[in-house]
Formats: C-alpha cells, sequence, structure tokens
C-alpha cells in the first residue's frame, strides 16, 4: 500500500455517536468489548475525553473524514500501550492499519520525549492485527495472558556519531 495522507485528531464529544456506530460493526465488535448502547458507549469513554482518565482518545482521518479510532496511554513513565481499530471493514486487509499504527506510534506516542517504547496486546487469534502491528515494526514479546500477545515497539534511537581518534604526535 502507498502512503496514507492522513493525520490525526483528538476526539471530542460530539465523535462518541460515531464511535458508538463503529464499535456495533462485526468486524469491529469481534475484537472490542461490546458497548451496544450509546449510553454505554459514552459512560465508558467520556471520563476519558474529560482527562479523568489516563487514555487519550484519536480519530484518523483521512481528507478531513474519520476513518479509524486510536487510543494510547501509558503504562508507566517509559512505556504507552496502544489500541486501534479500522472503521471500514472494505478498508482492511491492505495494509492501512499496519500504516496507521506505523504514524501514529512515530507521531504521536513517541512525540512524548520520555516514552521509549510502545506495546499492544492483541487477541493470539487475531491474526491480521498482530500482523498489521508487526509490519508497523512492533516484535512480539511473549504473551500477556492466555489470550493476549505481547507486542513491542522500541523508539528508534540516532545512531552514535564515529568515533574519532586524534593521532597522537611523538
Amino acid at each position: 500500500m502507498s502512503a496514507v495522507d492522513v493525520t490525526f485528531r483528538r476526539m471530542g464529544e460530539d465523535d462518541l455517536p460515531r464511535l458508538h456506530a463503529w464499535l456495533q460493526r462485526p468486524h469491529v465488535a469481534r475484537w472490542w468489548d461490546p458497548r451496544e448502547t450509546l449510553a454505554e458507549v459514552e459512560a465508558h469513554y467520556r471520563p476519558r475525553l474529560a482527562g479523568d482518565d489516563p487514555v487519550d482518545l484519536y480519530l484518523a482521518l483521512e481528507d478531513g473524514e474519520p476513518i479509524a479510532f486510536l487510543q494510547t496511554y501509558l503504562q508507566d513513565d517509559a512505556t504507552a500501550g496502544v489500541d486501534l481499530f479500522v472503521a471500514d471493514a472494505g478498508r482492511t486487509g491492505k495494509g492501512l492499519g499496519s500504516e496507521l499504527i506505523r504514524r501514529f506510534v512515530d507521531d504521536v506516542v513517541f512525540a512524548r520525549a520520555e516514552t521509549a517504547r510502545c506495546i499492544a496486546d492483541p487477541e493470539a487469534t487475531n491474526a491480521a492485527s498482530i500482523r498489521a502491528f508487526e509490519k508497523a515494526g512492533f516484535v512480539q514479546a511473549g504473551m500477556l495472558d492466555e489470550r493476549h500477545v505481547l507486542l513491542r515497539k522500541d523508539r528508534s534511537r540516532p545512531k552514535a556519531a564515529p568515533e574519532t581518534h586524534a593521532l597522537e604526535r611523538t
């Protein structure tokens, strides 16, 4: 897939009905905790929007139109977690998820200088998600529990400048 012209923006209250609709789609509902009513979605996500829950919610936009949901949260001072889904089932399986993961982690998650690594924990049976994270530079780091694979991506560090040694004169 060629690079997508995508931007990320924080979610707002007015995005909750869209999120509710997306969460009902079969390809999303299969992997995300059920929240069948708008009231359930609002009860779960409003504290995050208000900053009362340490999870930051984002939408990926292509040409100004929302195409995916992403969230990030701190595990500890140096580790962030990330979760996402592509809203339209017809756009899955084509590399979009990998591109969104790579861009979101590089541009948003690693924008916080203290964040040295990012983790994700898709279900072990969600081969497409695992593959998307791996294509975005994540590596498997074991099992989080009996159902979830732990994937990890470390921040790329700039290469050190080659050492130069002055010649000693005798």
